[in-house]
Parts: structure tokens; C-alpha cells; sequence
């Protein structure tokens, strides 16, 4: 949703005759890509008080099945975003993207404010380290390259296709990158890709460690389950784990930790 044009300032008020009939559905808008956001789709689908609207980036081939109206791409922005609010009538945004989309978060936020849409956000709780775990918190991924020499030789970099770039100078170390679609260059010099979607199983995560003898890796905190067996499979090996932690919030933004939570905000639990 990256655009040169910025967003108006002020709330822009809409033209009263534009609002849709007090008895027709209410349209909420689901900027999704997640498995949070395919289940908060699926339920107010089924919902004949809603119209539901999903929008992905587009940035993975193959998206799982969403249930209700999918619009695919962009938005020119958050300016394009407010517009998009305003034309369809949208009466509430849901942010339900990766906890690192940092700048879809930010775009959708300011949008909504311009749009005078309400607008939350859904994410799923970060990881926390237990006992036993041998965690590195950093703040970036150039944080985490600048790290990696003093803690290993042969990294297993969980961090995305769109990361191998802040490590491809990093020629001394060996990697073994899995992501769902194949990484975009620049990457290291010695990179074995793996392509694999969660969830994953604890046996699975230190058998692939144990094979690829692997002493560090490398994840952002994304949370959930779907691919928390490897901080699991690191604690059992005693391997040392840099973190990368998530960008903040909007100033005055919250966060919705699950599906439950939305519908509640919505004030549509049963």
C-alpha cells in the first residue's frame, strides 16, 4: 500500500446520502494474509448482518481459500486506502496482517482516521522464552546479521523471502533458509532454500536441525502455533536463537489478540 502521495490530514466528513441503508449489512474490510484473518472471514461470512471484504497484497501465489469478497493488490496508499473506505461504504477496517507488516498497519491506520472509519487491529500474541531457551532479542534483521558471526557457523533463517538481503554479505556462514515462496536476491553466497508451509511438528523441526546441523536460528516473532515448533526443537538442542522483535503500534493504536476479540469489538458475538 506504499504510495508517494500522502494522506489528507483531517478526517474527511462523508456526504450523508452516501452512507447505505440503515437495514442493509454492515461492510467490514479485512486487510488479510493470515490465518487469523481467514477465520475472522469465514465466520462474519456466514453472517447475513455483514458483508465481508478481504484484501490481500498479492504477494504470495498461492493464498488459502478465503470465504467472502476478495479484491487482490493495492491501494495506492493510504490516501487510496480512505478513498476505497469511503466508495464502498466500509463501516469498520480490520488490520489482520503479519505482525511485520509494519507499513500496511501504519497506511491502514492513518487511512481509517482520514476516512473517519473505526479501525482495529488483529494479532496474534508474540512468542516468549521459557526456560531452558537461549534467546537474543534484537530490534532488525541487520541487528540479527551483525550478531550471527559470534553465535554460529550454519544458521537456519526463518525470517521470510523478502530478509536474505540483510545477510548476503555474511559469505563466512552457511544457510539454510526456509520460507513458502522462493527468497528474491540478494542473498548469501552459501544459501540452501527450502520451500515449506506450517504448521510444523516438533519431531519434524529437530530432525531437519539435527540434519542440517545447524547451531543458530535465526525468526522473527511472528507468534502463533503454525511455526512455533522450532524455538521448541532449538531449546531441546540447547541452540542459541536470535529474535527479531516486531514493530510497534501506531502511536494510540491496540491490538485485538484473536478472532473472539474482534467480533466482541464489533459487537457481534451471539
Amino acid at each position: 500500500m506504499s504510495s508517494g502521495r500522502g494522506p489528507t490530514s483531517a478526517a474527511r466528513p462523508r456526504d450523508p446520502t452516501s452512507y447505505a441503508h440503515p437495514m442493509s449489512p454492515r461492510h467490514i474490510l479485512i486487510l488479510g494474509g493470515t490465518t487469523e484473518a481467514r477465520e475472522l472471514a469465514a465466520v462474519l461470512a456466514a453472517r447475513p448482518d455483514v458483508r465481508v471484504t478481504t484484501s490481500l497484497a498479492g504477494r504470495v501465489s498461492r493464498p488459502g481459500a478465503v470465504e467472502g469478497d476478495v479484491r487482490i493488490g493495492g491501494f495506492g496508499g493510504a490516501e487510496g486506502l480512505a478513498d476505497w473506505l469511503c466508495a464502498e461504504h466500509v463501516d469498520h477496517l480490520v488490520d489482520a496482517t503479519h505482525p511485520f507488516a509494519g507499513s500496511i498497519t501504519a497506511n491502514a491506520v492513518r487511512a481509517a482516521r482520514s476516512a473517519a472509519v473505526p479501525a482495529l487491529v488483529l494479532r496474534r500474541p508474540g512468542w516468549l522464552p521459557g526456560p531452558g531457551d537461549r534467546w537474543h532479542d534484537v530490534a532488525s534483521l541487520d541487528e540479527a546479521a551483525a550478531l550471527l558471526p559470534r553465535l554460529g557457523r550454519r544458521v537456519f533463517l526463518t525470517t521470510g523471502r523478502l530478509g536474505l538481503a540483510a545477510f548476503a554479505h555474511l559469505s563466512d556462514l552457511h544457510f539454510v533458509a526456509r520460507s513458502v515462496e522462493p527468497p528474491e536476491p540478494p542473498m548469501p553466497p552459501h544459501t540452501e532454500v527450502l520451500l515449506a508451509r506450517g504448521p510444523f511438528t516438533p519431531s519434524g523441526e529437530s530432525a531437519l536441525l539435527r540434519e542440517h546441523r545447524i547451531d543458530v536460528l535465526v525468526t522473527k516473532d511472528s507468534g502463533g502455533t503454525a511455526t512455533a515448533a522450532k524455538l521448541g526443537a532449538a531449546r531441546g538442542l540447547a541452540l542459541p536463537v536470535v529474535v527479531v522483535r516486531r514493530p510497534a503500534l501506531p502511536e494510540g493504536v491496540d491490538a485485538v489478540p484473536d478472532v473472539s476479540g474482534v467480533l466482541e469489538r464489533l459487537g457481534l458475538t451471539p
